[in-house]
């Protein structure tokens, strides 16, 4: 009984999932048409064939390559991650080292924050009302304490964040599938995905806390004590580092209670208990921080969220399409005290909900803001600065090839999700329940497309999936053409 119901739950996830990566996949196919292919046909054309021929081939290849060598596989995995090495440290000296929006405001708080200065001037300043932010400020401050306030100090830690990532990647994909091949290919597609490298360049804290939450997933997939203890320990700096922490606690809590507590149809109350050393050691160690932080003076606050109102001012406003709007922010004055800010937001979001409701704009709503967050580019190269450097021909082809990789694990996941339906491990869950409740909280508030990228590896490992498929596939049509 209670295995049917653990089977009615999966089959539920599975079809939303594939819901949403149908939508997805539909969002990009229009988005390609009207901003690529109604402009340039003839390039769009050409480009995305290019990318479909080079993904298939070198897939072909590490698809066709003998897994039976842990050696050979060693030697691949390194290969992979050397070569992305060699990328993204050439993509450091093509991009200037300079920082934009909320990077420039960690990078350029650092020294002053170790010389003794105060992080903030007013109460409604970015670190007095976003006092969580402190988290990565510390660990900003740590690095220019080490390495001096050289950016370079942060973008190389950034490139080897980004091989960690795509490393766990494979370890997640193998533990998960039992198919090396499978990692592989999961490993190329998102190394490939510019769209998900680009930021490297700048102070940001998604790819530190993005690697924390693959290995939390990887420790909790050990199934052992210890393994659940060092989960809190990196689900607990994770958050200090990203603060989306509730998102990932929510899926793992989700996936405790059907697929750890549901064991061959009886309740399995020992590996419940082990989540909840995870759940404890996160709550010290994540109100720890902010303790700290707070006695030690830096931030009065702690790791506090004083402005969550505004997440909701932006994403519900129809006339951004709930992402970031200069019109909306000219409407407050940002000097204002906290109290009288918090009004005025209270005040916004509920025009902005009557606005919803009189023009029945809620399905439209929701509709642009999953395009914008999944399918459309995700403007991470555009925090770059490229164009700086670059002509604005160079700089858009450029774009496109980032757009291309973001492209392929998009069709790739939509393959993944559909042979989901027919064969699924339950341990894939512990990936796919934080990736849906991410998708449906960005559903209100406000969106970027670089917000995205925590979860391109579990997307990845879904394109792994569905490229994996796909080869299978034709290696079974053609041996039967061979008959």
């Amino acid at each position: 009984m209670l295995n049917k119901f653990q089977n009615i739950i999966s089959k539920l996830v599975i079809v939303c999932l594939v819901i949403f990566t149908s939508v997805v996949l539909i969002q990009a196919g229009q988005f390609y048409t009207l901003n690529y292919l109604k402009i340039e046909p003839v390039l769009a054309i050409l480009v995305f064939l290019c990318a479909i021929i080079f993904v298939g081939g070198v897939g072909y290849l590490l698809y066709r390559i003998r897994d039976d060598d842990k050696n050979l596989n060693r030697l691949i995995l390194i290969s992979l991650l050397l070569v992305f090495a060699i990328v993204a440290l050439i993509w450091l000296k093509l991009v200037p080292q300079t920082q934009v929006s909320d990077f420039k405001a960690f990078w350029r708080t650092a020294p002053k924050a170790l010389n003794g200065e105060k992080i903030f001037s007013y109460d409604n300043d970015y670190f007095a009302k976003w006092a969580y932010q402190t988290g990565f400020l510390v660990y900003v401050m740590t690095v220019v304490k080490i390495f001096g306030h050289h950016v370079i100090a942060i973008q190389l830690l950034n490139v080897l964040y980004q091989i960690l990532i795509l490393f766990m990647v494979y370890l997640l994909a193998i533990k998960i599938t039992k198919k090396v091949k499978l990692a592989r290919l999961s490993v190329f597609i998102l190394m490939i995905d510019l769209d998900w490298f680009a930021l490297n360049s700048q102070a940001d804290n998604q790819y530190l806390g993005m690697l924390l939450f693959l290995v939390t997933f990887y420790l909790i997939l050990k199934g052992s004590y210890w393994s659940y203890a060092l989960a809190g320990l990196t689900l607990g700096v994770g958050s200090i580092i990203r603060p989306i922490g509730p998102v990932v606690i929510a899926g793992i809590v989700v996936y405790a209670l059907i697929y750890l507590l549901i064991d061959n149809d009886r309740l399995n109350w020992s590996k419940i208990v082990k989540v909840v050393i995870t759940l404890l050691i996160y709550q010290v160690i994540f109100s720890g921080a902010s303790l700290a932080i707070r006695n030690s003076g830096l931030n009065s606050y702690g790791l506090t969220n004083r402005d969550s109102e505004w997440k909701f001012v932006v994403g519900l406003d129809a006339n951004s399409n709930g992402a970031y709007d200069q019109k909306m922010v000219d409407r407050f004055n940002l000097k204002d005290s906290r109290a009288k800010m918090s009004a005025k937001e209270h005040q916004v979001i509920r025009e902005n909900i009557d606005n919803l409701n009189s023009t029945h704009g809620w399905l439209k709503l929701l509709w642009n803001k999953n395009s914008k967050l999944w399918a459309e580019r995700a403007i991470t190269i555009d925090f770059t600065g490229i164009e700086t450097r670059h002509s604005l021909k160079t700089s858009n082809f450029i774009k496109l090839l980032g757009y291309l990789g973001s492209l392929v694990l998009i069709i790739l996941s939509w393959f993944g999700s559909i042979k989901l339906l027919k064969n699924t491990h339950k341990e894939i869950f512990i990936l796919l329940l934080p990736l849906m409740a991410y998708a449906v909280v960005q559903l209100l508030i406000e969106v970027q497309g670089r917000y995205r990228l925590e979860f391109l590896p579990v997307i990845a490992i879904l394109g792994g999936i569905g490229l994996y498929w796909i080869y299978d596939w034709f290696k079974l049509k053609w041996g039967k053409m061979n008959v």
